[in-house]
């Protein structure tokens, strides 16, 4: 066990108890004991570490419920100890790992897997999701009561939905009599298959082909229905227009069980940052017109979405330095998660409380986990942030092994100076 510590004259945002004062947080054999401004009045632990931490925010470590690895399989775009280095040094003390690696995670013995390699090599909290359907293929499901035991925390097909609706409707029965949450990336199979980017005049201009909204719309709202239909969880993994966000309203309003998580991708940036053909950029859900972000943000703010996630998917020069049409989908996000979200905050569209809510409380709420929280008895899983810290994101600084950020040389104002996992430091700038 590593030291006590003590984080003193700290402002802590705790969103589980709707909790902004300037305090001490103090935490002993991982745990944290008293978080607050009444635990300046306590003493410290013996031989506890003791930081003035004026200036600082300290928050429940980020929960990222969407990071895709390589191992098993592909290490060499991303190992389960590499992204567990890059989640630390964004603030981010749990990651649940998506189960499209080779072999998928669709069995027992490679939950087993992933947790022991976490435990033997991993900085912060690795927690599995297990395929829905064996092999991602959308046809047979998985066993999702032993998969549970064993340890995974959702149910996914990472980048595929579930396109029968049959299959569908046994799973979400089946999960509902286990209470385990479903979530799906609606994407259908066929409207938008060619498609590279958002469908619209900039897609043209760029002779490149478009993917519509109702690419995500018609999956969606059968899903919600389906929800519906079986009064099971389901979670809408990554949702990136308004007109989502009003199909999973009306779905809460007649009794479904949904939540919905956004890609920090889809808040920070607009179709217009393609640019010239940036493959960097290339993502899915595509990145969406301004008026849909700003539309989006605003949810955010709201709480119709509940979370944001990274939607962190490494990729190497061989799939991504190719002309835009051909390169994959998908970019590194768990470094720069926060430091964007913070862009929010400083433009006054997001509350900071609302941001570590999304990131933190709610989705450790949604799926079960111990974090999200700074009440005593908690695990002392802490982000200590430095709100106004200028960087810029360069190639050579970043702890991932794949570097496809669309962010790279942005220049963010905030970020996680200090991570402690279990009360132990995980990462310091």
């Amino acid at each position: 066990m590593s030291n006590p510590i003590v984080l003193k004259n700290v402002r802590i945002i705790d969103p589980s108890r709707n909790f902004d004062e300037i305090g001490t947080i103090i935490a002993e054999d991982g745990v944290i004991l008293a978080a607050g401004h009444k635990a300046q009045n306590q003493g410290a632990p013996d031989g506890a570490v003791i930081c003035d931490c004026t200036g600082l925010v300290a928050t429940p470590g980020l929960v990222d419920a969407r990071v895709h690895v390589g191992e098993p399989g592909g290490e060499h775009r991303e190992t389960i100890a590499s992204a567990s280095r890059a989640a630390a040094a964004g603030g981010v003390t749990s990651i649940i790992m998506m189960p499209d690696t080779d072999p998928i995670i669709d069995d027992i013995a490679l939950v087993e897997f992933v947790k022991k390699t976490a435990r033997d090599t991993a900085a912060v909290n690795v927690y599995p999701a297990a395929a829905i359907t064996k092999g991602l293929a959308g046809e047979e499901m998985t066993e999702i009561g032993l998969l549970m035991q064993a340890g995974a925390v959702a149910f996914t097909d990472a980048h595929s939905s579930v396109h029968d609706t049959q299959v569908l409707r046994r799973i979400m029965t089946y999960a509902r009599e286990f209470g385990a949450v479903v979530c799906c990336e609606t994407r259908d199979k066929y409207l938008g298959a060619n498609g590279v980017m958002h469908e619209g005049l900039f897609a043209s201009w760029l002779g490149l082909s478009g993917i519509p909204k109702e690419a995500e719309l018609i999956p969606l709202e059968r899903d919600l229905r389906i929800a519906q239909l079986t009064r099971g969880r389901y979670h809408a993994a990554m949702i990136s227009v308004p007109e989502s966000v009003e199909a999973i309203e009306r779905a809460r309003n007649r009794g479904a069980k949904v939540t919905c998580g956004i890609s920090i991708n889809n808040l920070a940036l607009n179709e217009n940052d393609i640019g010239e053909y940036r493959t960097f950029f290339k993502l899915y859900p595509p990145l969406r017109p301004e008026d849909d972000r700003v539309a989006m943000v605003d949810a955010l703010a709201s709480g119709a979405i509940d979370i944001i996630v990274s939607s962190h998917d490494p990729q190497d020069v061989d799939t991504k330095r190719l002309p835009f049409g051909e390169a994959e989908d998908g970019a590194i996000g768990l470094e720069t998660m926060l430091a964007a979200a913070l862009r929010l905050h400083h433009s006054g569209q997001v509350s900071l409380m609302r941001l570590i809510d999304a990131m933190s409380t709610r989705p450790a709420q949604i799926f079960g986990l111990n974090a999200g929280t700074l009440k005593p008895g908690a695990a002392a899983d802490i982000a200590l942030i430095d709100l106004d810290e200028p960087w810029l994101v360069a190639k050579d600084m970043l702890l991932s092994r794949s570097k496809n950020t669309p962010f790279e040389d942005a220049r963010f104002s905030g970020r996680a100076v200090a991570t402690y996992v279990s009360g132990k430091l995980v990462h310091a700038i």
